[in-house]
């Protein structure tokens, strides 16, 4: 099975407040920056995705994103993250493929983990949990189906509820998505991408 993802981040002054402290006060934007960046180079390492579109709201996430050869649509004024994602999946235009939804901040992703999740979907409608178990990482919906994300508080039971199957229950770095200092200590333990790689040593150190 092969899918078109989305991968939805806010403006980068906005995002990750409760991240702030990490790193110094003028380092959040590109902490946050980097954890798209890692994100989006495992996730073109999959022979599964054909197509990774950043949906976002900030002049200076294209510009990061020129050398990577990722899709990237600054689309301004969307409401919510769920109107990000269906903004994204109207503009990919897949009616007979399957299309997914990616977080942007998983910089432990491991390229083998996001493929054990599509391949363990096998073409259903699908979703993987957080750490926590209440929020949602990766939704995908089966082939020629729309995404109708629920992404928001208790993502992971909203998403049950919609007739998705859990997957990849076992798969660290793609459940680890960074929210908190914590988070990111988690992810460094696992293994940052290269981006983020420096501000988790910081942080691991702080802690």
């Amino acid at each position: 099975m092969s899918v078109d993802l989305i991968v939805p981040i806010k403006g980068l002054d906005r995002a990750k407040t409760r991240l702030r402290g990490a790193v110094p006060a003028d380092e959040h934007t590109d902490l946050v920056l980097a954890l798209l960046l890692d994100t989006v180079a495992a996730a073109t390492q999959v022979g599964g995705v054909r197509r990774l579109l950043v949906v976002c709201e900030d002049e200076r996430i294209p510009t990061a994103l020129t050398s990577t050869g990722v899709e990237c649509v600054d689309a301004r004024g969307l409401p919510s993250l769920n109107a990000a994602l269906t903004f994204g999946a109207e503009h990919l235009r897949t009616p007979r493929g399957a299309v997914g939804a990616l977080q942007a901040d998983l910089p432990a992703l491991r390229p083998a983990h996001l493929a054990a999740a599509i391949e363990e979907a096998a073409g259903r409608r699908a979703y993987c949990s957080d750490r926590s178990g209440t929020g949602t990482t990766l939704l995908l919906a089966a082939p020629g189906q729309p995404l109708d994300p629920r992404f928001g508080p208790g993502s992971a039971d909203a998403h049950a509820a919609t007739d998705a199957v859990r997957v990849g229950e076992s798969l660290a770095s793609l459940r680890c998505d960074v929210d908190t200092v914590d988070d990111l200590t988690t992810a460094a333990r696992l293994g940052l991408g290269r981006s983020t790689l420096r501000y988790g040593a910081h942080c691991t150190i702080q802690t």
